[in-house]
């Protein structure tokens, strides 16, 4: 096997170490890869987890919908000499990505939720309130940006958008102040939007740490990215591309991505239905994932001292069974049903 563990982790793009793999060991152990096993690593990113898994001797399929990612990742599938397969595109499509290059089934799905170091730490991304850029936040750098959101959805639809995806409870005022500032001026910058939520907010003496900004731009950023129709899809996807036995992994860092996860697993995983003494039990259909975690797997204090990003963490997993596959209704494991925007939103 290559000497890829030989010199110590780097980004895709060769230089020094941006992002941190969260929970890598815990990932490692529940998709537990052999020699030989085909992996996809639906959310390349800076190649922190596909690096890991061609260390163990696994052939990876990775997959990222940013064109930095796959054309930092360059490097990385030179030196895995055949083992590494990068793949522009969105991790919903993995399946249609997997057998496009020729693979019926896999031994292993591994996710990360979360947004990359790379992309909130490069200011003209636009994805952070921290720092001064275009108010972009796009993932595969096209389609609507974060302004065309603010600048040009209903009050109405910018408040469900906060309100659902930002779990912001002031929503209401957040987008009637948007409302009012956009019409003396359209928003194109972070900090002008970042600035402004923090005024109507103001900061909490409880919560000092915490930006007044960070729910609203978390839920600009997974309405312009379709990030829960994405992770749900994905569900579907992988459920149809592993084999029996293969390893379903994800790693979430809000509430709303872990509760689509754990109510796919939830549903998936059933085998007995509801019944009282008045009404018959329900018909389950046969369970497709066995559940390997009982619980969600978080980051211990090492990992969450070391990377701040690991804090907010949950790692599942599920194992397939040999049972068909099944239609998903994304909608009942948890994705909110938002005003369509350019194609956005469901």
């Amino acid at each position: 096997m290559m000497a890829l563990g030989d010199r110590k982790t780097s980004s895709a793009a060769g230089g020094p170490e941006r992002h941190v793999p969260v929970l890598l060991a815990e990932v490692l152990e529940w998709l537990a890869p052999e020699r030989g096993a085909i992996v996809i690593d639906g959310t390349f990113g800076a190649g922190g987890y596909s690096r890991a898994l061609l260390e163990h001797g696994a052939t990876v399929i990775g997959i990222d919908r940013d064109p930095d990612a796959i054309a930092g990742g360059q490097d990385l599938v030179a030196e895995a000499q055949g083992r590494l397969i990068l793949v522009p595109g969105r991790f919903a499509d993995l399946e249609d990505h997997t057998r496009g290059q020729g693979f019926d089934a896999v031994d292993g799905v591994v996710l990360d939720l979360g947004v990359s170091s790379m992309q909130l730490d490069e200011a003209e991304r636009g994805f952070s309130f921290l720092r001064d850029g275009p108010l972009d936040m796009r993932m595969e750098q096209s389609g609507p940006s974060a302004a065309d959101v603010v600048n040009e959805l209903p009050v109405r639809d910018l408040i469900r958008i906060i309100g659902l995806l930002g779990e912001e409870k002031r929503a209401t005022s957040v987008a009637h102040a948007i409302d009012n500032a956009r019409k003396e001026k359209p928003f194109t910058r972070t900090l002008d939007l970042a600035n402004l939520i923090e005024k109507v907010l103001g900061r909490s003496p409880k919560k000092a740490q915490i930006h007044p900004a960070t729910r609203t731009f978390q839920a600009l950023r997974i309405y312009v990215n379709g990030e829960l129709h994405q992770a749900a899809q994905a569900l579907g996807a992988a459920e149809r591309i592993l084999k029996p036995g293969g390893r379903l992994v994800l790693v979430s860092f809000h509430s709303l991505e872990d509760r689509i996860v754990k109510r796919f697993f939830q549903d998936r995983t059933r085998t007995r239905g509801g019944g009282s003494r008045h009404m018959p039990e329900e018909e389950v259909p046969p369970a497709t994932f066995e559940m390997l975690t009982r619980k969600a797997v978080e980051a211990g204090a090492a990992e969450t001292d070391g990377n701040p990003r690991a804090r907010s963490a949950k790692l599942r997993a599920g194992k397939r069974t040999d049972a068909p596959a099944r239609a998903l209704d994304i909608h009942t494991v948890g994705v909110p049903r938002l005003a369509e925007f350019h194609g956005l939103g469901g």
